[in-house]
């Protein structure tokens, strides 16, 4: 949620910003609406501050004097409950409009939707071949290694079994990059994949009908399926105070992820491309708010770190307004080559989210002078198991169809090449 103070300082910035995400929203509507709450708010202070002042008049009267001010107190108590209920309705108002506006992007940002989205670099040279590449899905059933239509049978479509060394392929790239992020001072985790839908919702990812549809429910539990580690991690320290010495906190964190995966559709729904179910690594940092922008840079560097690690081809770029995620000020995403499809395909994304997520959460930093700031929070994408699993398949196949392991996964996997089994 963003901050109504600059909704109401500079209400044409805020709109003009917005229109880059392609949203055009009222925010006279929003201050006219925080202006009743405010004059309603007043009343109720008055109306307290007078009962309180009556309930020490009747402590010190007796007789029918006392007895006129209890019953003055009695139509006093009935006026004040009314009004709290006029500002009860126009805080939940507030909340609701509140809810309907994105955060305001990076002004470097540029405007648009996804045909806006700007290559900043390509880092690493695309592989020969000397052959007609395959795709991922041709060589994991090939090899062995994958089995999709075994999981339709039993899970329905989109959904796959991994075998044998894609398993251990799998595994090492958990421990890989587990391993990294202790040594760059990440603390490990592995969080709950249910969460509370109040959480979901302070983190911003069912705000609208869209988000909505991305997302697994369990009415009868309250609870939401995470389609990211971040929506459980975000929330872990809501309602917390940071020292400033404490900060940055991040954190690395493994989990099993679910997404609905609306409209997607052809090639993009074979293999394990797009599936309802994968599994990945995630990255957050809670951080001061005036380090964010160079929190943001530390976490995309780490992701090509990984990416350049692994040897393979790949594009970091900046998503337009349009194209990110409501909780973000800027996105920078990284695209891997992928020769069975002959296109880069994004495996990695880098998310600042200034105090959007926070506010909602209540999530603070206590400052040297005493005073109290809401923390900016960061998410990234350590690796995509089933994308990093692709990219390595496609980038490292021989003509022969087998794959080699990446030189820094061999001492995991336990071999060099993947053979059919």
């Amino acid at each position: 949620m963003i901050d109504i103070k600059s909704i109401r300082e500079n209400p044409e910035y805020v709109a003009t910003a917005l229109k880059k995400r392609g949203v055009a929203l009222d925010t006279a509507q929003l201050i006219e609406l925080d202006d009743r709450r405010k004059v309603v708010l007043l009343q109720v202070e008055e109306l307290r501050a007078k009962q309180n002042m009556l309930s020490e008049e009747v402590q010190a009267s007796s007789g029918e004097d006392r007895n006129q001010k209890i019953e003055e107190g009695k139509k006093l108590k009935e006026e004040t409950r009314a009004q709290e209920e006029i500002l009860k309705e126009l805080e939940e108002s507030l909340k609701l409009v509140m809810t309907r506006f994105p955060n305001i992007p990076q002004d470097d940002v540029p405007e648009g939707g996804e045909d806006q989205n700007q290559v900043i670099r390509q880092v690493g040279e695309k592989p020969v071949f000397a052959f007609e590449p395959k795709d991922h899905f041709q060589l994991g059933e090939q090899l062995g290694i994958l089995d999709v239509e075994r999981a339709a049978k039993v899970s329905g479509s989109r959904f796959a079994y991994l075998k044998n060394d894609a398993v251990l392929l799998e595994l090492a790239l958990i421990r890989y990059v587990m391993d990294m992020g202790i040594r760059s001072g990440f603390t490990p985790i592995s969080p709950p994949v249910l969460i509370r839908a109040e959480m979901m919702q302070k983190m911003g990812y069912v705000d609208t009908p869209e988000d909505l549809a991305e997302r697994y429910y369990l009415e009868k539990n309250g609870l939401f399926l995470v389609g990211t580690a971040e929506q459980a991690v975000g929330p872990m320290h809501a309602d917390e105070v940071f020292e400033e010495k404490e900060l940055p906190r991040r954190y690395i964190a493994f989990s099993t992820c679910f997404r609905e995966e609306a409209g997607s559709y052809g090639k993009d729904t074979r293999g394990i491309l797009r599936v309802h179910q994968f599994d990945k690594v995630e990255l957050f940092s809670f951080c001061h708010p005036e380090k964010s922008r160079e929190e943001h840079g530390f976490l995309l560097n780490f992701e090509e770190d990984l990416w350049r690690a692994l040897g393979i081809p790949y594009q970091v770029m900046q998503l337009a307004a349009g194209d990110m995620s409501r909780p973000a000020v800027s996105t920078i995403d990284i695209e891997a080559w992928l020769p069975g499809q002959g296109r880069y395909r994004e495996v990695s994304s880098a998310s600042n989210t200034t105090d959007f997520q926070s506010r909602r959460l209540n999530i603070r930093m206590k400052k040297k002078d005493g005073k109290l700031e809401f923390v900016h929070m960061l998410n990234a994408t350590g690796f995509p198991i089933g994308r990093t699993l692709i990219a390595i398949m496609e980038n490292y196949q021989q003509e022969d169809g087998s794959i080699t392991v990446p030189e820094i996964l061999q001492k995991f996997v336990g071999k060099s090449v993947i053979e059919k089994q």
